[in-house]
This record gives structure tokens, C-alpha cells and sequence, in this order.
């Protein structure tokens, strides 16, 4: 087996690992928000807006994220004949996708809160939104931080699916070079790279659920 092939690409692995890292985190800085707006609307007593959030989270969430990706990046060329960035539009599926998922976790979180903290905080002349920011979210967090979990090592893995629109991540920068090389070995490595980037997730919640255990 060609051994070198890990050393002569290790640059394109790079670049490969630095795409994903930007998906990564881009996919969170938008998703988690916007996944906590849905959650919200999707509580709203108003049948209109529920419905709206409600049919977001289903579509989202019962279609495959492939399949997102290639609509999101075909459509408006097809619809409006405006031709998105390949990675712009790969950002954007993504962000729409674990929206919905994690305004699920969100609202099972924020559900898991008994209904009396409500009324203790209404009774103490907290508005609703010191209500959430003083008392719900610090509990919500601490009991959504397995799910995110998950969510976040699935959200690595998930990556190499960009790969559909012809974005070089990790995935398609070990194809490549073990298109190249005829060796297997840029593959493996390219699995290595994902099993240490969410060693340091798992890592990175294992302590941060360490820092909430002053909620138990």
C-alpha cells in the first residue's frame, strides 16, 4: 500500500478539513438561534403560526438532508434563474435542516420544566422574557445537552454530503486523492480525521455538562 499518499495530500486534507470546520460552524452560529425561534413559534397559541413552524419542522426533518441540499442549490436557478455559491447553498441546507432539529430539542427541553417555575416567576413579577432567560433556559440547557450532543457529532459526520454539489470538504479531498493514489489509505484517514474531530465534541460536552452539574 502507497504509505506517502497521506503525506503528498496532506495539504488538500487540510483545506478539506478547514471546509468542514467552516460548515460546522457556520451551520451552528445560524442553526441554534433560528432553531430556538422555531421552537418558540411552534409553542405559539396562535393556530396560524403554529402551522407554519409546524410544517417547517416536518419537512425538514422527514425529508433526507441530500435531498435539501441539492433543492436548495438547484432551485432558485431553476425558479428565478439565480445561480447560488455551491457552499453558500450548502450552508444554508444545512442551517435549515438541524434548525428543525434542534428546535425539537429545544421544545422538549423547555416542555421538561414543570408548570409551576411558570407561576412562581409570574408571582414574583417576572415578565416572560426574565422568566426564560432567569429560570427556564439555565434548566433547559442543562437537560439538552445530551441531545445537542448527538446532534453535533451527527452534524460532523453530516458534512461529507456536501460533497454532492461538488464542495471539497474532507470526504471529497480523500476521493480524490485515493482516485489518485489507487490506495484506500486516503480514505482511512479521512475517517480517522472524523473520529478525532468528534472525540473533541463528545470532549467538549463531557465538560461543559461537568459546568451545569450545579443544577442537579
Amino acid at each position: 500500500m502507497n504509505y506517502d499518499a497521506i503525506v503528498k495530500w496532506s495539504g488538500v486534507y487540510l483545506e478539506g478539513t478547514w471546509v468542514l470546520a467552516k460548515i460546522f460552524f457556520l451551520t451552528l452560529a445560524f442553526a441554534l438561534p433560528l432553531g430556538l425561534l422555531i421552537a418558540v413559534g411552534r409553542g405559539s397559541k396562535n393556530p396560524f403560526i403554529w402551522r407554519i413552524f409546524h410544517y417547517y419542522i416536518a419537512v425538514f426533518r422527514g425529508t433526507p438532508l441530500i435531498l435539501q441540499l441539492i433543492v436548495v442549490f438547484y432551485a432558485p436557478s431553476y425558479i428565478f434563474g439565480i445561480n447560488l455559491d455551491r457552499f453558500a447553498a450548502a450552508v444554508m441546507a444545512f442551517v435549515f435542516n438541524y434548525a428543525a432539529y434542534f428546535a425539537e430539542i429545544y421544545r422538549g427541553g423547555i416542555n421538561s420544566i414543570p408548570r409551576g417555575q411558570y407561576e412562581a416567576a409570574q408571582v414574583l413579577g417576572f415578565s416572560r422574557i426574565q422568566t426564560f432567560l432567569k429560570i427556564i433556559s439555565p434548566q433547559m440547557v442543562k437537560r439538552i445537552a445530551l441531545p445537542m450532543s448527538n446532534e453535533f457529532t451527527t452534524l460532523v459526520k453530516d458534512t461529507a454530503l456536501v460533497s454532492t454539489l461538488a464542495v471539497v470538504e474532507l470526504y471529497r479531498s480523500a476521493r480524490n486523492a485515493a482516485a489518485a493514489t489507487t490506495s484506500i489509505i486516503p480514505l482511512f484517514a479521512a475517517g480517522a480525521v472524523y473520529l478525532v474531530l468528534n472525540y473533541f465534541v463528545t470532549r467538549f460536552f463531557i465538560w461543559f455538562e461537568k459546568r451545569l452539574d450545579y443544577y442537579r
